[in-house]
């Protein structure tokens, strides 16, 4: 299948390219120290990745560890109540242990680390979800862990704060700026500067300099992998759409992953949080221009002067002034169609999903099933595969909190 040049019969094999690039977005935007150290790592992980040894293991850890593969919910009461004909299903990535598809790459990235004789593992963290995967992958392979977490973020995180604790890392409060998820990754860097030669950097999703983009995919395309195998085995079709959040976008990529190559419409969901003014939103795709931040050149929220603009959302997982090389790409291309939901429809989503269906899903993954809610009164036939990218357990005492039960 081809759209607009791009040839998905053979996606995997022609991008990213050898220097990290989708098109015009990614690369390594890093000092030329740094450049060694992603080098190190792309080398390691280009002969790990196809090691039967590394392979065998990792899936060995998928299984008996965090729980894969994670099964398919049809949501007919959810379904049954829109009166629309189309039929939900979520792929239940909130079944993964510790909560969310954020165990998929970290058990890599410290996999990874491992073979690379590191000591210590260096992370930073929104809604908390990177930060427990990653402290939990620390633990069980007995490496250091330093988590980097905004201060605002903290206060709306503190259970998954507790239990990055309880695992045993090390919690860096992020006090300047807007203190979430920009400040955090600004904050890891700059530690990582000083520490490369004995630790690494394991970035939280599909952004960063080469290789990340590609790496944080390819860990969390089981996601997509097992989701058409299964949704075929359920209904004998494909879906008609998938849907998934995006922020920086690695349950997203990692979903489309195994949809690309198929006649099925992608849809990517940014939060719109209180409205279109700038600040109010972190819809960098829809409203975004290029730009370089954190080492990758993508499609980035501005302020005047060109820098990261400050961003919005209730969920603290997506509030990020840009988002991953690889959606820019898909954006461009139209493979995937990228749209907003605001905070409203997403709590709506929220309460929904729990009271008609029994889950509680993370506020990130809400914007998702806000989405596919409304897709499904457009496409009135069909059916919408939705990423449940993580549960709802973080969100609930700061959604009683600020907005009460509905």
């Amino acid at each position: 299948m081809k759209v607009n040049g791009v040839d998905f019969d053979n996606y995997f094999n022609q991008y990213p390219d050898e220097k990290g690039y989708f098109g015009k977005y990614g690369g390594v935007y890093i000092t030329a120290e740094l450049k060694e150290a992603m080098e190190e790592i792309n080398a390691a992980y280009q002969t790990i990745c196809k090691s039967s040894k590394f392979i065998s293991e990792l899936r060995k850890i998928r299984k008996e560890f965090q729980g894969r593969p994670t099964p398919i919910s049809h949501l007919e009461r959810l379904s049954d109540k829109l009166g629309t004909g189309v039929q939900l299903y979520v792929k239940r990535e909130d079944l993964n242990h510790t909560g969310a598809h954020k165990i998929n790459h970290c058990m890599g990235e410290v996999l990874l680390a491992k073979y690379m004789g590191k000591k210590k593992v260096i992370a930073e963290t929104g809604a908390g979800q990177h930060g427990v995967a990653m402290a939990t992958a620390a633990a069980y392979f007995g490496l250091e862990c330093d988590i980097y977490m905004g201060s605002v973020d903290i206060k709306k995180q503190a259970p998954n704060v507790a239990r990055m604790k309880i695992l045993g890392a090390n919690i860096v409060e992020v006090k300047h700026g807007l203190a979430t998820l920009k400040e955090a990754v600004d904050a890891a860097f700059a530690a990582y500067a000083n520490e490369y030669k004995d630790a690494i950097y394991c970035i939280g999703s599909v952004v960063g300099p080469h290789p990340f983009p590609m790496m944080v995919r390819d860990f969390q395309s089981v996601v997509g992998i097992e989701a058409r195998e299964q949704f075929k085995e359920m209904t004998g079709l494909l879906p008609d759409a998938v849907v998934a959040c995006v922020g920086g976008g690695s349950n997203a990529m990692g979903m489309f992953a195994g949809f690309l190559n198929d006649p099925v419409a992608l849809y990517g969901v940014e939060p719109l949080g209180r409205g279109t003014k700038l600040g109010d939103h972190a819809a960098s795709l829809q409203y975004g221009t290029e730009g370089v931040m954190h080492g990758f050149n993508s499609l980035m929220l501005k302020d005047e002067n060109g820098d990261p603009a400050p961003v919005y959302s209730v969920a603290s997982g997506l509030d990020y002034p840009s988002s991953g090389p690889e959606h820019a790409f898909l954006h461009d291309c139209g493979r995937v169609t990228y749209d907003v939901v605001d905070d409203e429809e997403t709590l709506d989503a929220f309460y929904k999903l729990a009271r008609l269906e029994g889950i509680i899903p993370a506020i990130e993954s809400s914007h998702a099933v806000a989405y596919a809610m409304k897709l499904a009164k457009k496409m009135g036939k069909g059916a919408i595969l939705i990423n449940l990218s993580g549960r709802g357990d973080k969100d609930m005492d700061y959604i009683i909190e600020k907005y009460g039960v509905r």
